[in-house]
Formats: C-alpha cells, structure tokens, sequence
C-alpha cells in the first residue's frame, strides 16, 4: 500500500478532477501514476490536463501565510528574478 502521503495526493487529484468537470471542462484526464508522461504532450511533473490546460496539484496541511489571498481576488508572487505566478480561488462556473 502506498504511503499516507502518497494517498492524500491522490485523493486530491481525484477531487480536482470532480471539481472541474462539475466546473464545465469537458476532457479532463488525470495521469496514470501521477506522471504526466502517461498524458499526450505531457511532462512528468502535470497530474491532470483538462481541456489542454496542464496542471499540477499540491495539498499541503497548510498554506504559508504570506501566500494567503485573504479578502483579494488573486496573489501574485515570485522568486528574487524569476517567474511571476498567480493564485486564485478555485470557483464552481470559472474557467
């Protein structure tokens, strides 16, 4: 049996996968074994492509504070001369 940790990771990619088809994508895929090398056009690190559009999931017990969106509608945030990125709420009827 795969470790705890492990589990909770795959749980949570079963439940991303729920959340966006009740969300309207239509091909929503999650990788064989968490490595998206079992999807088309896919590295090892995406664990679910949904209608093109790769993504990874992390569950962690908790979010750092600084990464908290609190009252905003996103967090943008980046490394000293790197990429920016962005977090938002994961909303039902959003794509």
């Amino acid at each position: 049996m795969a470790n705890k940790s492990k589990q909770k990771g795959n749980r949570f990619e079963y439940e991303c996968v729920k959340v966006l088809k009740e969300m309207g994508y239509k091909d929503v895929e999650r990788a064989f074994a968490s490595n998206g090398l079992s999807l088309p056009g896919c590295k090892e690190d995406v664990d679910i492509l949904a209608d093109g559009v790769k993504i990874q999931c992390k569950v962690r017990s908790s979010v750092p504070k600084w990464l908290a969106i609190g009252t905003c509608d996103m967090v943008l945030f980046k490394e000293d001369r790197g990429e920016i990125f962005k977090i938002t709420r994961l909303v039902n009827g959003e794509k």
